[in-house]
This record gives structure tokens, C-alpha cells and sequence, in this order.
């Protein structure tokens, strides 16, 4: 099956893609690395009046330092997050979740902004966005503004952008001294079943402080694992606070069945791969300490 017909529009910077977009009145799609939107379109699942294709857009192709903030353009290409020093230096959690998106060939068109605005529930991005606790900058007809990563989705696939926004940048605080990602996925480089992203920092004592668990395939949207995060508070993750945090972890999410597991399966695979991420976290904090 082939896409629906369209128009095509190349924006020229970021005030002309905003201006299309409100032409079209949430019409139009924004057209960056096109992995998720061309399948959608061939399968015609969407069928837009227009597409208005960003690519042209080299300001928001940026990666840079910023005091301990660290900003990344929207238009900035996957792998080459995965391979650039400074994300490796200043935000190894993404650096380590990137890899696990799709295949190299998908990587090198695919944008961590366009990840962001798909909102699949399984995606790597937005689980490491959250747990980073990243902000993103959008730009619409009323002018720029900030929204907190926690507050980005209505739903799965489901972007809180009003018509006529665009989002241009993420922007990450420091980032936790050490971190722990698990994935589980029927074959490699496919749809996560599930994901588990961890973050925190150790005292000298062993005491960990800060911890964040953010889960991923298991919800409608990445969620945190509150409950288990807060029970972590003050810990020094032995074996039962870590198996604790795992069944913690279950009042966090709402877990779909589909081709690739059912609900059941899913809610079973949550405390134990918590329980993996966290054991690595600890880990990581004794390798440093």
C-alpha cells in the first residue's frame, strides 16, 4: 500500500515550519527521520494534508554543553547521539539506551525529537527522557515554551503539542553519577516487551539517595516507579529492599497484551528485571566507591 496523497512543504527555518503547521490546523505531520512516520503513511494509518519536512533545519541539529546542562536538537540523528563524545561523557544513559533502538540503518535517519513525538510506549527515548527528568522547548504560533517530560503525553502515541507546535530541543540537568538500563525483547533490535531505566548516587557509607526507576512497554506511557523509589530513599539497595522495590514496582503500571506478550507476562517480568537494573545499580556504585 502506498501513502495518500499530500502536499509538500520544506520549511526553510523554524518560524516558516510553525506557520505551516497552523495553515493546516493540525493537518499537517512534520516529516524529520520519517522511521515511524512513513510506515504510518504507507499503511494509512495517517493520511495528512500536508507534510512539512524540517530537515533543512541545522539549528535544530545541535548537541552541546551548556554549564551542567546538556542540549540536544531535536533534529539530531541517533546515531549520532550514539556516537558522539559528548552524550557519552555527560548523559550515559542515553548513550547506552540509543543503541538498543532499531538498526544502524534506522538510526541514522531516526531523530530523538521524532522518537519524543511518537510517544510508542516501548521506545527507548522517552523512557530515558523521563528518568533524566528532561524539558523540552517547543515553539508555536504563540511563541516558545517549556514542558517538563513528565507532562509530554495524554497517552500512548499521544504528544501534548497544540496545533502548530514544534518541539525543538531537550534539554537534560546533570546527569546521576551512576545508572542501569535493561531491556527484554523477543529478537534483537525489535519492540521492547519491556524496558528498566535506573538512576541514583551512593555516599561514601553505601547509602543511596535519589533513585529513579522509570519503566517502559508496560503502561500506556513511560512511567516511574514512585512507590519503589520511594522505598529506596536512604536504602543501601540490599537483596530484599531490592526485591522489595521489584513487587513495588506492579502499582506503577497497566500493562497491555499484544502480538509480542500478553498483560500477564509483562506484569511477570517487571519485578525481576527491576530487581536486574537495581542489583547493576549497586553494582556500579561499589565499582566507583
Amino acid at each position: 500500500m502506498k501513502a495518500a496523497d499530500f502536499i509538500y512543504h520544506r520549511a526553510s527555518d523554524v518560524a516558516e515550519a510553525v506557520r505551516y503547521l497552523e495553515d493546516y490546523d493540525g493537518g499537517a505531520r512534520v516529516l524529520a527521520g520519517g522511521q515511524s512516520l512513513a510506515p504510518m503513511l504507507n499503511m494509512r494509518l495517517w493520511r495528512p494534508d500536508a507534510l512539512i519536512d524540517i530537515n533543512g533545519l541545522g539549528e535544530l541539529a545541535e548537541m552541546a554543553a551548556d554549564g551542567e546542562e546538556t542540549r540536544i536538537g531535536a533534529l539530531v540523528r541517533l546515531a549520532a547521539i550514539e556516537d558522539s563524545p559528548l552524550v557519552a561523557e555527560r548523559l550515559p544513559l542515553i548513550a547506552a539506551m540509543v543503541r538498543h533502538i532499531g538498526d544502524r540503518q534506522v538510526r541514522n535517519r531516526g531523530t530523538i525529537g521524532g522518537s519524543l513525538v511518537q510517544g510508542d510506549p516501548t521506545g527507548e527515548m522517552p523512557l530515558g527522557c523521563l528518568v533524566l527528568g528532561a524539558t523540552l522547548s517547543v515553539t508555536g504560533p504563540a511563541g516558545p515554551r517549556i514542558i517538563a517530560m513528565e507532562n509530554f503525553y495524554a497517552g500512548a502515541y499521544a504528544a501534548r503539542l497544540e496545533a502548530g507546535e514544534l518541539l525543538t530541543e531537550i534539554r537534560f540537568a546533570k546527569h546521576p553519577p551512576h545508572f542501569a538500563f535493561h531491556e527484554f525483547c523477543r529478537r534483537h533490535n525489535d519492540f521492547a516487551v519491556l524496558s528498566v531505566a535506573a538512576t541514583g548516587t551512593v555516599s561514601g557509607d553505601g547509602v543511596w539517595r535519589g533513585i529513579h526507576i522509570g519503566l517502559g512497554g508496560v503502561h500506556d506511557t513511560p512511567v516511574m516507579a514512585k512507590d519503589s523509589m520511594a522505598a529506596l530513599e536512604g536504602s543501601r539497595l540490599s537483596d530484599a529492599d531490592i526485591a522489595a522495590a521489584g513487587t513495588a514496582a506492579l502499582d506503577a503500571i497497566e500493562p497491555p497484551g499484544d502480538v509480542r506478550a500478553s498483560a500477564q507476562y509483562r506484569a511477570h517480568l517487571v519485578p525481576r528485571y527491576v530487581a536486574r537494573a537495581l542489583a547493576d545499580l549497586r553494582a556500579s556504585g561499589k565499582a566507583t566507591g
